[in-house]
């Protein structure tokens, strides 16, 4: 009596067994799927950071030339350069710039790149979709599905100067404990510093 009683127990408890296991292999795909998407959204990220950060530094290098064009044509406005006062950032291959990186973080620029500002700090907005996809899963469409992101990034002066300081005169600038000096009268364009030292580049989060 005791062992049929038994056997019955056994019986009534398999399915359970049965429906909690499959409840948990569910719960083990679904939370594969958030992980994939999840992956994938991290990709898109690091790749809009990316593409922003070369956008910027690709227009703070052309501001370096920009600022010894100026100075050496005598531009009594070259200060101008160094605050950023002047209106805008070059943009002439700053697409090309975030393209290349973007390629190389497996995405693809979703539009150009846009001039911003941030804080007052001008800079460039850049958008990718991943050239991946999430891939297969339980869920329908995931096969097609892309990760897409933002990412802004801007160009700060790093380099300070009287506020009555004469274009005409040799200037001496403080760019954040590097000093740089330039004489308008006897200029170098070669004499210059790396771009990084008078002008930061940098996400904005």
């Amino acid at each position: 009596m005791i062992g049929a009683w038994l056997g019955c127990d056994r019986g009534s408890t398999l399915p359970l067994y049965i429906w909690l296991t499959t409840i948990l292999l569910f719960a083990g795909l679904v939370f594969f799927v958030f992980a994939q998407a999840a992956s994938a959204r991290n990709g898109a990220q690091s790749a809009a950071d990316a593409a922003a950060l070369a956008a910027a530094q690709q227009a703070r290098d052309e501001l370096l030339l920009d600022l010894g064009d100026a100075i050496d044509a005598g531009n009594a406005d070259w200060l101008d350069w160094l605050d950023l006062s002047m209106g805008g950032l070059p943009a002439d291959e700053v697409d090309a710039a975030a393209a290349e990186l973007a390629a190389q973080n497996d995405s693809t620029l979703d539009g150009s790149v846009q001039p911003t500002e941030v804080g007052g700090a001008p800079g460039f907005q850049v958008a990718v979709i991943t050239d991946y996809t999430v891939g297969d899963s339980i869920i329908p469409g995931t096969e097609d599905m892309r990760a897409k992101a933002r990412a802004v990034a801007v160009v700060q002066p790093r380099c300070d100067f009287p506020p009555n300081t004469n274009p005409t005169d040799p200037v001496s600038l403080d760019c954040d404990g590097v000093p740089v000096d330039i004489d308008p009268g006897n200029f170098d364009p070669d004499a210059l510093p790396d771009a990084s030292v008078m002008f930061s580049v940098y996400l904005a989060k």
